[in-house]
């Protein structure tokens, strides 16, 4: 009875190329023998996606099934055994880049390097950003400095001597990567990775850069500007795509991640993206009414009282709160109205309170 690649896989027959892929990665993980996992297992899970990975033999499979790739299977004039669609289960290819972190497996355990000498993006980094509370409301720009390996200013980056140019690469002949082949006890792995030499980027510098080496980034004092967006928070990031580290010849750019600290104010405080705040007005404002200058994030505003409001009465001010961070849109500012306690009265003053005592106010 022939080989039920699918059921191998535990995929259905209409399963898309990447389920296949991803059934892969999952399986030679879980019967990988260097993590103590059955090594004839993990040769049928990888005979299985030869097959099923490709269209061209998956059409065969599911037409003739696993004699069309058996040694001797239907011979013949455009047959499949001893011919160019022959299958040899004792090896595989397999381009280990494919794959992320399962390839450094499959990789390290057969001696291959699977991503190259060196990394293709930079490292992320992290800075700290201080903001004043009114800052953090409105959004500021801030100019920042930090020290990290960029692109070296003397070659562009592209790690040449000045006057020079780039060559072919010799390691890989200019394609990027290197094909390498091992037998092991699986059988013989035919694996694919970034050249190590010239990081995919299949040229090297005919004379290195004197500055950098040829390495193409050199580490340096970076100055920039960090836009932050009104509304932000304390303890928020910020990420900046491509200001983070340069690895070099070949690579991208790491990112920066702005992480952000608003310092404390004297008069407002912050819940959600609503403002907080605390406005003091003499007894007499509650009882009769009136208005009184209160402070607001946008600057100076008016606060109208009603007649016999209450002491620690909150009114809110529609509109004049944090601004919110990823849509339209303020919170409110909620004022809370304190009476004013004179330490001294005069003798008028206190006449008129110990009159209103009588009278039970």
């Amino acid at each position: 009875m022939g080989k039920d690649y699918y059921s191998i896989l535990g995929v259905p027959k209409d399963a898309s190329p990447e389920d296949v892929k991803k059934a892969f990665r999952r399986l030679a993980h879980e019967h990988h023998p260097d993590k103590g996992g059955d090594a004839q297992k993990f040769k049928d899970v990888n005979e299985a996606y030869q097959i099923l990975g490709d269209p061209q033999k998956r059409g065969q499979y599911d037409r003739f099934g696993s004699a069309a790739f058996e040694q001797g299977g239907m011979g013949g004039p455009g047959g499949f055994g001893g011919g160019g669609f022959g299958f040899d289960p004792s090896g595989f290819n397999i381009n280990v880049e494919d794959f992320g972190d399962l390839g450094d497996i499959l990789g390290g355990m057969f001696g291959f390097q699977g991503r190259g000498a060196k990394q293709t993006r930079g490292r992320d980094i992290q800075m700290d950003v201080a903001l004043d509370f009114l800052e953090s409301v409105h959004g500021v720009n801030k100019d920042v400095s930090l020290y990290k390996h960029d692109v070296c200013a003397a070659c562009g980056g592209e790690g040449a001597a000045k006057g020079s140019s780039l060559v072919a690469c010799k390691t890989c002949s200019g394609r990027g990567s290197v094909t390498r082949a091992q037998r092991t006890m699986l059988g013989t792995f035919q694996t694919t990775a970034t050249c190590p030499e010239c990081h995919g980027t299949g040229k090297i510098p005919e004379h290195p850069c004197t500055t950098c080496k040829g390495l193409g980034i050199e580490r340096k004092m970076v100055q920039m500007k960090v836009e932050i967006p009104a509304g932000i928070s304390d303890g928020e990031a910020l990420k900046i795509a491509g200001a983070g580290e340069h690895p070099g010849r070949g690579g991208r750019q790491g990112d920066l991640f702005v992480r952000v600290t608003v310092r404390a104010h004297p008069t407002f405080s912050r819940e959600g993206n609503d403002v907080v705040s605390t406005v003091h007005v003499p007894y007499s404002m509650l009882v009769l009414g009136g208005a009184t200058d209160i402070e607001t994030v946008d600057g100076q505003g008016s606060l109208k009282i009603p007649e016999s409001t209450q002491p620690g009465t909150v009114f809110k001010l529609r509109g004049k709160g944090v601004p919110f961070l990823r849509s339209r849109g303020r919170g409110d500012q909620l004022v809370t109205v304190v009476p004013i306690v004179e330490k001294r009265l005069t003798r008028e003053q206190r006449d008129v309170v110990e009159r209103l005592k009588r009278e039970g106010l």
